[in-house]
Formats: C-alpha cells, sequence, structure tokens
C-alpha cells in the first residue's frame, strides 16, 4: 500500500511530459520489484517457519584407541670408545681404514717398538743377574745353618746369610716385575680395537711423538644395539601423569613401551625399539627428563649425533570419544560443538577438547555414546534450528574429491 502512494504521488507532479516519463519507469520497475520481493517472502515463510538446514553428522561411539607421543630425538652410540695411546713414544702407522667396521682385537694403531724392546730384554737380563745372586744366597745359607747349628759358626753369620737370602729373593721379585712392566708396554705399542664398532677419522698422524696431551687417536663406536635419546618437559611429565591417575590414558604392562623411529626423510626405521631408560633426575639447565629408546641397528642405518623423531608406542586412551576437528567450534565461552537431537533440532553442547588425533580430537567431556554430532553445514546453524542430517560417509562420495573422502574416512572411523 506505501508503494502504491509513492507511486501515484510522484506522478502527480506536474514538472512535464519528459520528467514523467523518464522517471515513472524506473521507478515503476524498481517498485514492482520490490512488491513482488515482500510477496514472495510471504509465500515462502507464511507462518514465519524455516526449511530444514541439511548438514553431516557423525554418532559417537567410544572405543579404545591406541595413542603415541612424538619427540625430537639424537642418535648416540651404546658404547663409544676414545681409543688412546698408553705410553709415550712415536706413532709408527695407522693399520685401519677411517670409518670402516673394526672387529674387537683388530690393530689400528703401530708405535715404534724398538725402545720397548729393548726396555725388556734389559729387564730380562737384570732378572736373570737378580736369580743368580739368589741361587748363591740359597747356597751360601744352606752351607751355614748346620755349622750355626753345630756352634761352628756364630749366629750372627747366620743372620747375615738369612738376610743375603731374603734380600736377594725381592731382589728376583723386583726383577719380574719390570720384565712384566717392559712387556706391558711393548705390548702397548700395538694399539687395537676393544669393541666392535665404526672407526673415526685418526687424530694424529704417523710421526707424531705421542704423550698425554695428545694421546687421543681416535674413537670406535658401537652402533648395534644403538641409543635413541629425547627428552620430555616437566609439564608433558605432569601432564602425562595425571592421565594416567584419571584413566584417560592406561600405560602398557611393566611400563614396556615401544619405539618407532623416524628418518629424516619421513621412512620409518624398520627395527623397532624398546624404552629402557628413564632418567629420574630433572635437568634444570634444559627443564627436561631423559629418556632413553634402545634398538637394533644392524645395517647401521642409525649413525651417532644425528637427529631423528622418535613415537613412544604402548599407550591407549580406554573408551575415547573421536570427532573430526571440523566439528569443534570456538565460542565465547570456550569449545563447543553442535548436536542434534530426536526432534532434528540442534543446540550447542560445550566439550572439554584433548589432544589431536590424526584428522580428529579427543573430547574429554560433553558428549556421550549415540550423540549426533553436526560435522559439516555448522555455519550457518543457530540454537533450534531445524536440520535435515546425513552421514558423514555419504557426504563425501556425493563430494567426489580424493581429499574429501579421506577427511571423512578418518573422521568416521
Amino acid at each position: 500500500m506505501r508503494y502504491a502512494v509513492l507511486f501515484r504521488y510522484v506522478l502527480s507532479r506536474r514538472r512535464g511530459l519528459f520528467w514523467r516519463g523518464y522517471l515513472s519507469v524506473p521507478i515503476l520497475f524498481a517498485l514492482t520489484l520490490a512488491a513482488s520481493g515482500c510477496e514472495k517472502h510471504e509465500t515462502t515463510h507464511p507462518a514465519g517457519g524455516k526449511y530444514p538446514v541439511e548438514v553431516t553428522v557423525v554418532s559417537v561411539a567410544p572405543r579404545d584407541v591406541p595413542v603415541s607421543f612424538e619427540y625430537v630425538a639424537q642418535v648416540q652410540s651404546s658404547r663409544q670408545v676414545n681409543i688412546q695411546a698408553r705410553v709415550n713414544g712415536f706413532l709408527d702407522r695407522r693399520v685401519y681404514t677411517e670409518g670402516a667396521k673394526v672387529k674387537s682385537g683388530e690393530t689400528l694403531f703401530l708405535m715404534d717398538q724398538k725402545p720397548f724392546q729393548a726396555q725388556l730384554d734389559q729387564s730380562k737380563a737384570a732378572l736373570a743377574m737378580q736369580e743368580a745372586a739368589l741361587e748363591v744366597a740359597r747356597k751360601n745359607l744352606a752351607r751355614v745353618k748346620p755349622l750355626a747349628a753345630a756352634t761352628a759358626l756364630s749366629q750372627k753369620e747366620l743372620d747375615d746369610a738369612t738376610g743375603q737370602f731374603q734380600s736377594a729373593s725381592a731382589a728376583v721379585a723386583q726383577a719380574k716385575a719390570s720384565v712384566l712392566e717392559a712387556s706391558l708396554n711393548l705390548a702397548y705399542t700395538i694399539i687395537k680395537s676393544p669393541v666392535d664398532g665404526i672407526t673415526s677419522y685418526a687424530q694424529q698422524a704417523e710421526g707424531t711423538y705421542l704423550n698425554p696431551a695428545n694421546s687421543l687417536l681416535t674413537t670406535v663406536a658401537v652402533t648395534t644395539p644403538i641409543y635413541v635419546n629425547f627428552s620430555i618437559s616437566e609439564n608433558d611429565r605432569l601432564k602425562l601423569h595425571d592421565q594416567v591417575a584419571k584413566g584417560l590414558i592406561r600405560a602398557p604392562k611393566d611400563q614396556n613401551y615401544s619405539a618407532e623411529i623416524v628418518m629424516a626423510d619421513g621412512k620409518i626405521f624398520p627395527h623397532t625399539g624398546l624404552v629402557t631408560f628413564a632418567n629420574p633426575m630433572f635437568n634444570p639447565q634444559t627443564g627436561t627428563f631423559l629418556v632413553r629408546v634402545t634398538v637394533e641397528n644392524p645395517d647401521n642405518w642409525l649413525h651417532p649425533n644425528e637427529y631423528v623423531r622418535v613415537r613412544i608406542k604402548g599407550a591407549v586412551r580406554p573408551n575415547a570419544v573421536l570427532i573430526p576437528q571440523r566439528a569443534v567450534q570456538q565460542g565465547p565461552k570456550g569449545h563447543f560443538t553442535w548436536v542434534v537431537d530426536k526432534e532434528n533440532k540442534v543446540e550447542p553442547r560445550p566439550v572439554s577438547l584433548g589432544d589431536a588425533f590424526d584428522h580428529d580430537w579427543f573430547i574429554y567431556e560433553g558428549l556421550r555414546a549415540g550423540d549426533h554430532v553436526v560435522v559439516d553445514g555448522v555455519l550457518t546453524l543457530s540454537p533450534g534450528a531445524l536440520v535435515k542430517p546425513g552421514p558423514l560417509a555419504e557426504k563425501a562420495e556425493e563430494a567426489g574429491t580424493g581429499a574429501a573422502q579421506t577427511d571423512s574416512a578418518k573422521s568416521g572411523k
């Protein structure tokens, strides 16, 4: 009615034929569109109702879900041995190939043996001389004893003979020790590997005079088994302890956590390790606790000091609730989801959000078994809105895209 009155008023203005002809057409057209729009609106919603919004939903089904924890880790040899010279002398030559694998007892370096061989020969000669003196003292004591018993010799002469024999015996023992020391020093000129492992580079050149200041020659690292060390923060440790205490996480039997190693290129290391040590001492410098994984490394894929990622497995979240991440919304009061009731109306449901799991979220509180949670179509919803729910899998098939199918399969698992 208002638009009709306005239309008659405009036409009643006498400003010439041109203005009436020029203005009447667009105004008439605009008013006609407005009137038709109002008429259409009233036809679509005569009673103020709304058409149902098509949405996709998932049904909440709690289940036990294996979980893993991933950390940055560093590889460490299970036994890294420093190869050092044990005697002073000239380094004659390097026998091994740098970087090669060696066996226990394999020769690595040779030192100049001539001075040590001479020292051994001298010690042996001194031993022979002391043994001869001991034999003379023994025979002398054997002659003196019966004469002293017959009072043919004084007690002093017997004491002197006994002392000479004991002194000669001690000298022989000392000479034998010198021979043993010289033999050891000669043996130390042949420097061998004490373990099976991989060698490092030679730190001293041939012809160098070795002394305590430059005695380090190389290192040999045992590579199987090998250690993979990582650190867990104090907050993460307390969080894990709290979740175990609340029953949100169930630890494996006897705390036997397994470990999966992820290489730098993303490939999975073919051997599975075990958590064998957790340092109870807190490191105040890093604010972390050290944890060690032991894993077999027969093909030497892992090398000491390289960085990898480690996934700790074995824990389970019992009766866990998982929903797709896109089903969770953020509001002024926190996270919430849209839940469809029996009348196909939606209501916001506050939830306590947990950790991410693939493309899903763990929900600690707020949802129950059998709840239907809206996944797609959440942006047009309001409390009490009428919806037409459809299963998530069918929605993914209709989309026809591989990405949507992947997300839907993961969300509906």
